[in-house]
């Protein structure tokens, strides 16, 4: 019984995984070059620089929450595995990186962001604010490879 209930679990837990890596890339691949050149589409320049970055923004807000229930999910899913000494140094490893690059972009990234935001335009304009949002693609890129990095381990731990 409790054996049904584990794989209904890792079930839930691989379709997790993909459909958060797939929002994740769906959002920097497609949502953010198309809010970011909306000029090219719309034929002129209808939003600042600033306002695309307000959009933007609140799509990853939104991720966010996602992100922060696969991180709940992963390390359940890990220490559910833990207990019964099924996990491997692999499995932690990225499970480690998931959880910490996932709370890492909705914990710090996403509200420092936001602060810079609420303090102006100008602020978005600088070279602090340029860091932090280098800082936060770099954090979301190591976050999508640690998510299928684990996808493909559970993948092919289940598929077995």
């Amino acid at each position: 019984m409790i054996k049904q209930y584990f794989r209904i679990f890792t079930i839930i837990f691989i379709i997790t995984l993909g459909a958060t890596l797939g929002a994740g890339l769906f959002a920097g691949i497609v949502v953010a070059p198309t809010i970011f050149h909306s000029e090219a589409l719309l034929g002129s320049e209808l939003l600042t620089r600033f306002q695309e970055g307000l959009l933007m923004t609140q799509v990853f807000e939104r991720l966010a929450y996602v992100v922060n229930f696969l991180v709940l999910i992963a390390i359940l899913y890990e220490v559910i595995k833990f207990k019964s000494f099924e996990n491997t140094r692999w499995s932690m490893m990225f499970t480690f990186l998931v959880a910490a690059t996932g709370l890492l972009f909705t914990s710090y990234y996403i509200p420092q962001i936001l602060e810079m935001q609420l303090l102006g335009e100008a602020m978005t304009q600088n070279e602090a604010f340029e860091n932090v949002h280098k800082g936060s693609e770099l954090n979301f890129k190591l976050f999508a490879f640690a998510t299928l990095g684990l996808l493909i381990l559970t993948l092919r731990k289940t598929l077995r």
